[in-house]
């Protein structure tokens, strides 16, 4: 390798997850920190958390309700006219 082009290597640099979790592995950062880790996150725990970011799964479940219930009026409406 050619001296002066490469970042420093810290091989027992620290990991440190926003749920408390930490760990060591090899990286050219001392200190890594991380929002979710395998730990927290929904895919390995099995937990399923809906982050709502200004109201959009509100906003969805609401429109979801408005086009069943639609749906549903029509089933009404085309029964009526048959009979």
């Amino acid at each position: 390798m050619k001296d002066g082009i490469h970042p420093k290597y810290y091989p027992e640099a620290v990991v440190r997850c926003a749920c408390g979790n930490t760990w060591v592995t090899g990286s050219t950062v001392q200190e890594v920190r991380t929002d979710v880790c395998s730990a927290c996150h929904p895919f390995f725990t099995g937990e399923q958390r809906i982050v709502d970011s200004e109201g959009r799964v509100d906003r969805f479940y609401r429109r979801l309700r408005q086009a069943q219930s639609a749906q549903g009026e029509d089933a009404s409406e085309a029964t009526d006219q048959e009979n």
